[in-house]
């Protein structure tokens, strides 16, 4: 519905409501929105919050919840929402976007996995005690492969993105390496527009697609975008509590990519140095994903092969989680943590990668 200039209220309504995961239409629809700001649309028994977002154009950039577009968004009683619009937004679009709990998972996305909400504590046998509470997600099974990662790069750079490294992989199979947080979040956006999700990460409410920015990530989003802290250490766990490695305590060239020392007397591998099935002579020696046994979730590689982006920051710093090809197991360990630059790929070993999540 669409409000003209002579009305009180100069602005426009998208008659429509969305919910996270997605309901039937017939639940959950905008019934009203009058020319005094009052919108009104109906309840549904499993949505857990509620929230109004506003954008100028219908059609591109981001969605947004904060002013000025929305002054103030007030419950007033049963199914309704009062809605007082920006003096500076005379012209826009709005929609409600319901969180729903307790709701029936849909099917995971393709190449990805259910990680379910819930809380895992224990005792780590290097950090002591810990609690990880977190909502449902879905994450990559695999970290990201060359493969995947180039098809995607194809299109976003056909689509006005831009990036600082291209990418590097020892094959279609390998996981992407040589690539920084910066390449990793943008890639995020792109791989969200392909297949029709609203992008998490934004610069000044528009989609992020160019330059180094810290840009503002949306998590209410259903796009793609890089694991949290808590969820990365949550989801490495694979529903285990209290142990070292996503497997148990100890660890060995049969369980994961890295470099084998006598350093660590939880690492017992028969074998040392770099894993004798992939030091080809040739670095990095990136194994193909998905060669060794996946966690109690389905993630394959969550320990070793490359190191992940995560997220959250550290300063300047980005974390990054996992450990790699060429370290020791001491940072193969889940309660691990270790952060760089954005700006760097990890050019010098060929060991930054990255694993996607989405809602």
């Amino acid at each position: 519905m669409k409000m003209t200039q002579g009305m009180t209220l100069l602005a426009a309504a998208l008659l429509l409501a969305l919910s996270e995961p997605m309901v039937r239409a017939q639940e959950f629809a905008i019934e009203s929105f009058d020319s005094t700001g009052r919108l009104t649309f109906n309840e549904i028994s499993t949505a857990e919050t509620y929230r109004v977002e506003w954008r100028t154009n219908l059609l591109a950039g981001a969605w947004s919840s904060s002013a000025p577009g929305i002054e103030a968004v007030s419950p007033t009683g049963s199914g309704t929402l009062t809605v007082t619009v920006g003096v500076a937004h005379v012209s826009c679009f709005y929609r409600v976007v319901a969180t729903v709990t307790n709701a029936p998972p849909s099917a995971p996305p393709s190449g990805m996995v259910l990680i379910p909400a819930g809380t895992n504590s224990g005792t780590d046998p290097d950090f002591g005690v810990y609690s990880l509470t977190v909502g449902a997600f879905y994450m990559d099974q695999y970290e990201v492969t060359k493969a995947l990662w180039d098809e995607v790069y194809t299109w976003a750079i056909a689509n006005g993105y831009s990036f600082d490294n291209a990418g590097s992989g020892k094959a279609s199979n390998h996981p992407v390496h040589t690539v920084n947080w910066y390449d990793c979040v943008k890639w995020c956006n792109a791989r969200s527009e392909m297949d029709g999700r609203e992008p998490c990460y934004t610069v000044s409410s528009n989609i992020y697609k160019s330059g180094q920015s810290a840009p503002d990530c949306i998590l209410a989003a259903n796009g793609y975008r890089l694991p949290t802290n808590d969820e990365w250490k949550y989801a490495a766990r694979g529903g285990l509590q209290g142990k070292r490695f996503p497997w148990g305590d100890t660890v060995t060239h049969s369980q994961a990519n890295y470099y084998s020392s006598s350093n660590d007397s939880y690492d017992i591998s028969p074998t040392r140095g770099h894993h004798p099935d992939y030091n080809d002579g040739s670095e990095p020696y990136t194994s193909p994903v998905g060669n060794f046994e996946p966690n109690g979730f389905g993630l394959y590689d969550i320990a070793g092969n490359v190191w992940e982006w995560c997220n959250d920051a550290q300063g300047s710093s980005r974390y990054i989680r996992g450990g790699c090809w060429t370290y020791r197991a001491i940072m193969l360990r889940c309660r691990y943590e270790n952060w760089d630059s954005p700006e760097y790929s990890g050019l010098a070993g060929g060991g930054y990668g990255f694993r996607a999540v989405c809602r």
